[in-house]
């Protein structure tokens, strides 16, 4: 039997319990808060919210005032990415550096073919403005190409390059695929969520809503789309209202001054950084697409080098590498498919095969496999006909030889 002194004891003991279970639970919620927005590469995932408690009309008033071409909606869905991006200081600070290097290539090549400039701000949420970023799904690059879309749009996968990964050529490939979507859909809104999943399952969900309006088909694109194209807008915003948000521009290391050389030679970066007398990596930074620092060019195909301001004592030294013999350079190389004939490898003793089987052992999967070969992962889905990624021990994979790799896979229907 409790007593009158024994009963608020154990109330305060009770309330003392709780308020530790309310700290522990808010604790926990908000590291999974924190957590779900660490991510800066990938558009993060975000609750539908039914209500909308907090309509701003000062980032209403900005998005109108900047509005061009692509409509830049407000409502609460952008708000949500409004709210995660002013939050990323550190991550858009250095947005707001690297775009001064990367946003006049992309504005070149977008405007060649009409698209909007506001498209520019695209590849923040796609990556980061990070050349070398590779999805989940394995899009690769400052737009994020899947490897069959890149080859429809004229990039070149090969042994030496992804041109993916090439500012130029990627972006020229970006805007050619916004026109092709722009045609079929007549709205930029829904030409930008056919980018994420593709002009079909837009014309699904238009068919669907029996509207060609974003945000009345959203519900039935699928759910990282939905967020996408708030998203963009959100970006859109942030980069043109950073000072409001306390968001400072960080210096980047990429030379925004450059100069443009074709080579019809190979040449090995390392070579050219010497003669120019600055580190590697920051030559390699400016040249992202070739993936072993070699630029692989011929006379019937010549390759872009991107340079920093050359001055004419470093010329002289430039005009020296590029004019020496390149028999050593080609030495123990594998040339790619489409390469000049006329330059010819040591010949072998025994000529190889045209493909070879590889046993899969346990821990191994595509990437490894392609990696070790030096081929892609869609290669190896073509010339298998796997019609996904998985494989298991002692699985037997083929494998075409370097000089027919490009060659069987340019047929390549695969996604």
């Amino acid at each position: 039997m409790r007593t009158k002194k024994q009963m608020p004891m154990k109330l305060n003991v009770h309330f003392v319990f709780f308020c530790i279970f309310t700290l522990v639970c808010s604790s926990v919620s908000a590291q999974q808060r924190v957590l779900s927005i660490m991510d800066t590469t990938y558009v993060p995932v975000l609750p539908e919210t039914p209500e909308f408690h907090n309509y701003n009309y000062v980032y209403k008033s900005r998005l109108d005032s900047i509005t061009k071409t692509v409509p830049l909606s407000y409502n609460e869905h952008v708000q949500k990415y409004i709210d995660i991006y002013t939050e990323r200081k550190d991550m858009m600070g250095k947005m707001l550096g690297i775009s001064n290097y990367y946003f006049p290539i992309f504005e070149k090549a977008l405007k060649s073919l009409n698209i909007p400039e506001e498209i520019k701000y695209l590849p923040i949420i796609e990556s980061s403005m990070n050349p070398h970023a590779v999805s989940r799904v394995g899009a690769t690059g400052l737009w994020q190409f899947m490897f069959t879309t890149a080859k429809g749009y004229g990039l070149n996968m090969d042994n030496f390059e992804d041109q993916r990964k090439d500012p130029i050529q990627a972006s020229y490939a970006a805007a050619a695929y916004f026109k092709d979507a722009y045609q079929e859909l007549g709205d930029w809104l829904l030409a930008i969520a056919a980018y994420n999943c593709g002009v079909g399952n837009v014309n699904r969900a238009i068919a669907k809503a029996d509207s060609r309006d974003f945000w009345e088909i959203r519900r039935f694109l699928p759910l990282e789309t939905r967020n996408y194209v708030p998203a963009f807008i959100a970006a859109v915003y942030v980069m043109n209202y950073s000072g409001n948000h306390q968001i400072k521009v960080q210096k980047s290391e990429l030379v925004k001054n450059t100069d443009t050389i074709h080579v019809n030679h190979f040449v090995t970066i390392a070579s050219l950084a010497e003669a120019l007398n600055m580190e590697e990596s920051a030559l390699c930074e400016l040249n992202p697409s070739y993936k072993r620092k070699i630029i692989n060019g011929t006379e019937l195909s010549p390759k872009r080098v991107i340079l920093p301001k050359v001055s004419l004592a470093d010329f002289s030294k430039l005009y020296a590498v590029l004019n020496e013999s390149v028999m050593d350079v080609n030495k123990n190389i594998v040339l790619a498919s489409n390469e000049d004939r006329r330059i010819k490898r040591k010949p072998s003793v025994e000529s190889r095969p045209a493909f070879m089987y590889h046993k899969v052992i346990p821990g191994q999967n595509l990437s490894t496999i392609a990696d070790k070969y030096h081929v892609e992962v869609q290669d190896l889905k073509v010339w298998n006909k796997l019609k996904n990624s998985t494989i298991v021990p002692g699985q037997k994979l083929k494998i075409y030889n370097n000089n027919t790799s490009t060659r069987h896979s340019s047929g390549s229907t695969s996604g």
